[in-house]
């Protein structure tokens, strides 16, 4: 099972257990942030070196015998302070698009699916997210859950917003696919030499990206007008 999640202004309560992935200073051994960059412990994670290169090598105390779970008979006492509380009812925003695309190729890529690789899947870490270079790679339009307010006349005019924005940004995929497609046909046409190929390939990565930026932006920016009760929706994204 894949649980998105979502980014926070801080991390909330983790269940008082040392363990967890970015949730550093509790007892978490498995990597560490250095300069923008995540680094990986290969004491404790198999990570293929010759892939990934952003590894370290650091022994943990593994002799440690302790219950993994909070509370009940034998589980560990632990509750959250009131910094941790205070994150969960605080800001927070869905993936940003690069994760989503990134999300989106795994689960597309049959190798790993657990069914063909029965637990060893090709790739277990990766050193970049994965980038669409034209808008059919990119993951499908999904608007954020219709609001549900308790008024259904105001819940069903979010949803018409909603729908109008998925509508207008598969609209704006349709155009950029097929003009990045006409520029395709054009360069095959001419014979085009792989220098200037891939330079054209660049430029529809970078037309994808952005506007994949900006209707990521545009949901976001549409369920937190909605979940706060403010205005309507607005045009499509940036191209």
């Amino acid at each position: 099972m894949f649980n998105e999640g979502y980014w926070g202004m801080s991390v909330g309560f983790y269940g008082g257990i040392d363990y967890g992935f970015g949730y550093f200073g509790n007892g978490y051994e498995g990597g560490r942030w250095e300069n923008g960059r995540f680094f990986y412990n290969t004491a404790v994670n198999r990570v293929d070196a010759n892939a990934i290169h952003n590894v370290y090598n650091t022994r943990v105390n593994e002799t440690v015998n302790r219950v993994s779970y909070n509370g009940g008979n034998g589980g560990i006492n632990a509750r959250a302070t009131s910094e941790e509380e205070a994150a969960a009812r605080g800001k927070r925003t869905g993936p940003v698009s690069a994760q989503t695309q990134h999300a989106w190729s795994a689960h597309n890529n049959p190798q790993q699916r657990f069914s063909t690789n029965h637990g060893a899947p090709p790739v277990t870490a990766s050193s970049r997210p994965n980038t669409a270079v034209h808008p059919k790679e990119l993951p499908p339009v999904g608007g954020p859950a219709t609001s549900k307010t308790g008024n259904a006349k105001l819940d069903q005019k979010y949803e018409k917003e909603q729908e109008k924005v998925v509508a207008k940004q598969n609209q704006d995929r349709q155009k950029l696919q097929q003009r990045q497609d006409k520029e395709d046909q054009q360069l095959t046409k001419q014979k085009a030499d792989p220098a200037r190929m891939q330079q054209v390939e660049q430029q529809h990565q970078q037309q994808t990206q952005q506007m994949h930026q900006g209707h990521t932006q545009q949901m976001q920016q549409m369920q937190q007008r909605q979940s706060t009760g403010g205005g309507g929706a607005r045009g499509g994204g940036r191209r």
